[in-house]
């Protein structure tokens, strides 16, 4: 009466991932095997709701491709994304603290449950319409070779971009732009193309004119949506002429007297 998947649970569920009763019943396990596999031990709980095979400590790659066979739409973004493909100027002591989960606003409470080291954080959903397919990469993770969904560094800073909220993010980004000399123009078009976020277009070319890389020449503005007026990127910032934002003082390079706010 029980298929394979019910009498040999090592070929239904890998070593390290994570998953929901919903995923086991369509793997074909019943509720009540599914009890009898938790008080036998043979399933471990991970949180509220949440399973796995006993073993060895899970890593913070098992929780990310376990969210995407749950169905989450997930990618790895933001300051972790550029940290681990190699952006990093400094990492704090124990290195990665905090993996960024974009397309997720509210992390699952199994998730919130689990205390993973690093942490995760939920940054929402991304704001692109739509999202270019090229903007997303994937990096192969343990024996079994799972795909994780990674930013590409252009997505990665536009996404950073959106949250800049004081004069630190202006230093982290303005690190993050200055060890960028090959980003892709063709992606940083179709980024500037489908942004719904003003902010990260205006800061994004005001960065790239900054640090004049070979990439900025072949940056295509026409059509770009940069909204009007002047826009508030932090509290007594000085205003940036040519795209209408406030920058830090020491970050302004033009020599004439500034506007302010």
């Amino acid at each position: 009466m029980q298929n394979t998947n019910i009498t040999n649970l090592s070929l239904s569920l890998p070593d390290g991932l994570v998953v929901d009763r919903s995923w086991l019943q369509r793997k074909g396990f019943t509720r009540p095997h599914i009890d009898y596999l938790i008080r036998s031990g043979k399933l471990q709980s991970v949180g509220r709701g949440a399973y796995r095979r006993p073993g060895p400590p899970l890593k913070w790659q098992h929780f990310v491709y376990s969210l995407q066979e749950q169905g989450y739409s997930i990618h790895v973004g933001g300051r972790s994304a550029l940290d681990l493909q190699g952006f990093a100027h400094y990492l704090p002591l124990g290195g990665i603290q905090t993996i960024d989960l974009y397309g997720i606003s509210k992390l699952p409470t199994w998730l919130q449950e689990a205390q993973t080291m690093p942490q995760f954080k939920a940054c929402g959903m991304a704001a692109f319409n739509p999202m270019p397919p090229q903007a997303l990469t994937t990096q192969p993770f343990g024996h079994w070779d799972w795909l994780l969904p990674f930013a590409t560094p252009e997505l990665a800073l536009f996404e950073l971009l959106a949250q800049v909220r004081d004069e630190a993010d202006f230093s982290l980004l303005d690190k993050y732009v200055e060890s960028s000399p090959t980003l892709r123009p063709e992606l940083c078009n179709a980024l500037l193309q489908t942004c719904g976020s003003i902010k990260a277009k205006r800061l994004f070319l005001w960065f790239a004119a900054r640090h004049q890389h070979p990439w900025l020449s072949h940056l295509e503005t026409v059509g770009v949506n940069l909204g009007s007026g002047k826009r508030m990127m932090i509290a007594g910032g000085v205003l940036d002429k040519t795209y209408q934002i406030t920058v830090p003082r020491r970050m302004m390079e033009e020599q004439d007297a500034p506007d302010f706010f």
